[in-house]
């Protein structure tokens, strides 16, 4: 596996926020991770099918500053406009060891909300260097007109379930690694 180290500085936006850069164009173009090529398997026909499965989606790691790992999470990426546009609001609930990665070309200041979002999260900004510079803890929002912005400096931002960086011992100014 090609391992990548990202600093944490993200805003994070919770499923089905906005994760655009204060002032910029939703169409910005950002970097993408090489992608995940899955291996084809053979179905009982005999026929070649490629299949992804939640195994082969990325890794994300945390360790605290002396290299101690906190926690891990398997992602879902969101690396295009509409992707981090609809983030996890299309989703009923994250495993306890699940979250999703949104991807940018750049670091920024980035404000995220929980539109449509029926459950709550934790929401990680990662740095270009791969720290952590900001972590929200997001509820659920009981109004879809009014809703709370999360903002922080990042380059990705980690979404997680809720109090998983408390109940790992994440903090600000940890390091993510991705694992691919």
């Amino acid at each position: 596996m090609v391992e990548r180290t990202f600093a944490v500085a993200v805003l994070v936006v919770v499923a089905g926020c906005t994760g655009f850069p204060a002032g910029s164009d939703p169409g910005t173009t950002t970097a993408t991770p090489e992608p995940t090529t899955p291996e084809p398997t053979t179905n009982t026909d005999g026929q070649t099918a490629t299949q992804t499965t939640a195994l082969e989606r990325p890794r994300v790691t945390i360790e605290d500053e002396s290299g101690e790992e906190l926690g891990a999470v398997t992602v879902e990426l969101a690396e295009t406009a509409g992707e981090r546009y609809t983030g996890l609001s299309e989703h009923d609930s994250l495993g306890p060891n699940e979250g999703m990665l949104f991807v940018y070309g750049d670091e920024a200041m980035r404000t995220f909300v929980m539109r449509s979002m029926s459950f709550p999260i934790d929401i990680v900004f990662v740095g270009a260097d791969g720290r952590i510079t900001q972590i929200h803890h997001a509820p659920v929002e009981d109004d879809n007109e009014d809703l709370t912005g999360y903002g922080g400096v990042g380059q990705w931002v980690l979404e997680v379930p809720y109090n998983w960086t408390t109940e790992h011992g994440v903090e600000v100014g940890d390091r993510i690694h991705i694992e691919r």
